[in-house]
């Protein structure tokens, strides 16, 4: 019996994203504390004086014709953000792979959780005094490790940040 072929993706599918249309709202979050920020379109640990993972929230779809699975939702979708001097910055959001056939998802970021993790990290680092955040745990589906690029590339963690 033949296989049925995967149709080609009909959306962007990489295994991860920066988001660097989302730095004004970023920097319009941090402004009351830090007067410049400024976005690295490098994506590498070169230069960078800080480093941390965490979590965001996203949605996801699966646009393989031959997978029974249209889409999940997701509220742990790792991200990694780097801090370069003078308040530089950089956020990595890594990819999640559908359960019923492995190919990549197409992410929707949940924006308002990307630019306050990213927000929160920032002052942080510029050593604004902050109350520590506290992330209730979250309800629904287990984290599938094997199914995550965060994880596959060692920088997800099992707790929220």
């Amino acid at each position: 019996m033949a296989r049925k072929k995967r149709s080609k993706p009909k959306g962007e599918t990489r295994t991860s994203f920066m988001f660097p249309s989302l730095h004004q709202d970023v920097s319009n979050a941090v402004s009351d504390e830090i007067h410049s920020t400024w976005f690295s379109k490098k994506g590498s640990d070169k230069d960078s004086n800080n480093k941390y993972s965490t979590h965001v929230m996203g949605k996801f779809r699966c646009d393989n014709d031959s997978c029974s699975n249209r889409g999940w939702n997701s509220k742990k979708v790792t991200i990694l953000i780097r801090g370069y001097p003078e308040n530089g910055y950089n956020a990595v959001v890594f990819n999640q792979r559908c359960e019923s056939c492995t190919g990549l998802g197409i992410l929707t970021l949940d924006k308002n959780s990307y630019v306050e993790r990213v927000a929160y990290r920032l002052k942080k680092w510029a050593g604004v005094r902050m109350e520590e955040q506290h992330y209730a745990g979250k309800v629904g589906s287990p984290h599938k490790r094997e199914l995550c690029e965060g994880c596959k590339r060692g920088y997800c963690q099992e707790r929220y940040n």
